[in-house]
């Protein structure tokens, strides 16, 4: 744990603001859940990430995702890649996502994108420098919340993703929704 030297004072209804610096460096917005720890004397908040609770059944489905497509198979919170299968996958888990990928989960649609047709092809963490040609991107979504995303690349040149390999994306963040029903 990092101390900050900042001290706050809790109001009549125990409330502590957070600092807007903190909130940003770790990515909290208004009404984003945190989770409460203590020991002893210590509380701890962690922004709460429901994937991250079935983060095993997550590396299980990306290694599946990636032997039935072929592909680099990444798995992520709204925050965090969570588990990846492939090759390239050690450049990916644990970093941050990237904040293009952040805006495709929040409007909860689809993003498929080539490179040999045009495509933009969206980095997936904030440090990604590798050079992807393709990409599947499908917001995982429960309840209404955008939880996290499923996605495939590949750096093949002239690789165009197939229909089936799109279902293949959507079928997995289904099932991982399907988890929080």
């Amino acid at each position: 744990m990092k101390a900050t030297g900042i001290v706050r004072r809790i109001d009549e209804l125990g409330r502590v603001v957070i600092p807007k610096e903190i909130r940003r460096t770790l990515r909290i917005r208004e009404g984003d859940p945190l989770e409460l720890f203590t020991e002893r004397d210590e509380l701890m908040l962690k922004k709460y990430s429901p994937i991250a609770s079935v983060e095993r059944f997550a590396e299980g489905t990306a290694k599946s995702l990636n032997e039935q497509s072929g592909l680099l198979a990444v798995i992520t919170d709204a925050d965090v890649v969570l588990a990846a299968a492939g090759t390239g996958k050690r450049n990916l888990i644990g970093k941050t996502v990237s904040d293009k990928l952040t805006e495709v989960m929040a409007s909860r649609r689809s993003y498929l994108a080539c490179r040999s047709e045009g495509g933009d092809v969206l980095p997936v963490t904030a440090e990604d420098g590798t050079a992807y040609t393709a990409e599947v991107i499908v917001p995982i979504v429960a309840g209404g919340d955008c939880l996290g995303s499923v996605v495939l690349l590949s750096a093949e040149e002239g690789c165009v993703p197939e229909g089936s390999t799109v279902k293949l994306a959507r079928l997995t963040a289904d099932i991982i929704a399907g988890q929080f029903d």
